[in-house]
């Protein structure tokens, strides 16, 4: 082989060894200027149409509410005891049941007591008789002043005697001091019994009271006379609702906690609810009943501005809205936005005056 062929094959064998090791690099670079191009927003002109959801501005009622948490608790309760002392003789009631104020609900033993009485009630005659001979001797001047007064003492002091005695034989008798639902009974017949034993629960739960607490905030919103709503959850897991009406306030804030203890009443007719049940409190506020309500998630804070975007021919138009009431979900929108208005509600970060927009979703 000569030597200007020599010199060929070499530069042809170094080019083959250069392509080898360079063409892998630029076919890199030429695919990532592919992908910044692709990755690189489109001009406006050439943008896709942005879709959304959008509601129709009207006027509807808006409230500023108030939740609180609560309790039920009895419109009267009491634990029963005896007001003396003795063993039970008798119970006269079945336990879970409806009394009536005044029914007699069990007895102590009385025996030493109905016997003071008969004996006491034994000497009325001869004191009574005793009075008239000394009256009557009185009138004839046979006897003294003093004489006279003396027996009429004794027998005053012993219809005194016969009338504690009574008062001690009531004592011997539990009575209902109200209608209600008398609870488990506690003790049986034959059981001695001081006035620190129970012998039951007695409740009245028709009407039931709402026992809640609000922020000293809120004070000025509720009085005697407030409607408020509860919620509990029904047995098929259901929240269902109820009214009641405040009758009390408390005259304090607590300074533990910095909150206003209420009471209201629910007239509970069917005695469906009992005492104890844990419940949702919510109190109305304010209330206004034409009010363009925006959601909030279609506000925008924008430098001390709030910026709505509204759907006009096709494209995303701003307005600055000036807001009032603030309820969990919705805005009032005082000036800016009208009735008929449709105000668009998701993809609000992304939006520009003048965008295209298509609309998936219109809340009428």
């Amino acid at each position: 082989m000569t030597k200007p062929a020599k010199w060929i094959l070499t530069s042809i064998i170094l080019l083959f060894i250069t392509g080898i090791i360079v063409y892998p690099r630029i076919k890199k670079q030429v695919a990532l200027k592919e992908e910044v191009a692709v990755s690189r927003p489109a001009s406006p002109q050439g943008r896709l149409p942005l879709s959304v959801n959008a509601a129709v501005m009207k006027k509807q009622s808006l409230s500023d509410k108030t939740i609180s948490t609560g309790t039920t608790i009895p419109d009267e309760e009491v634990d029963l005891s005896f007001e003396s002392s003795g063993k039970i003789v008798s119970i006269h009631f079945t336990e879970g049941t409806h009394v009536k104020k005044g029914d007699l609900l069990a007895k102590i033993n009385d025996k030493p007591l109905q016997a003071e009485l008969k004996k006491l009630e034994a000497q009325i005659p001869l004191a009574k008789e005793r009075v008239f001979r000394q009256g009557t001797l009185l009138k004839k001047d046979a006897v003294s002043q003093e004489a006279y007064e003396q027996v009429t003492t004794e027998l005053e002091k012993l219809m005194a005697d016969i009338e504690l005695v009574k008062a001690k034989i009531l004592q011997t008798e539990l009575l209902a001091p109200f209608d209600g639902i008398i609870g488990l009974r506690l003790v049986s017949e034959g059981a001695y019994v001081t006035p620190s034993t129970v012998v039951a629960n007695l409740t009245k739960i028709s009407p039931l009271k709402i026992e809640f607490s609000i922020s000293e905030s809120y004070a000025s919103d509720v009085s005697d006379g407030t409607i408020i709503s509860f919620y509990m959850e029904s047995s098929d897991k259901m929240m269902q609702k109820y009214d009641a009406k405040v009758y009390a306030v408390e005259s304090k804030v607590a300074l533990e906690t910095r909150t206003l203890k209420v009471r209201a009443l629910y007239h509970n007719a069917n005695e469906a609810i009992l005492p104890g049940r844990y419940l949702s409190v919510e109190i109305v506020r304010r209330e206004i009943k034409d009010a363009l309500a925006v959601p909030s998630e279609a506000i925008i804070p924008e430098m001390g501005k709030n910026i709505v975007y509204i759907y006009k021919n096709g494209e995303a138009k701003s307005a600055e809205i000036i807001t009032g009431l603030r309820t969990e979900s919705h805005v009032q929108a005082l000036e800016g936005i009208q009735a008929g208005d449709t105000v668009i509600t998701t993809g609000v970060m992304q939006l520009r005056t003048g965008m295209k927009i298509i609309i998936d979703n219109l809340k009428e």
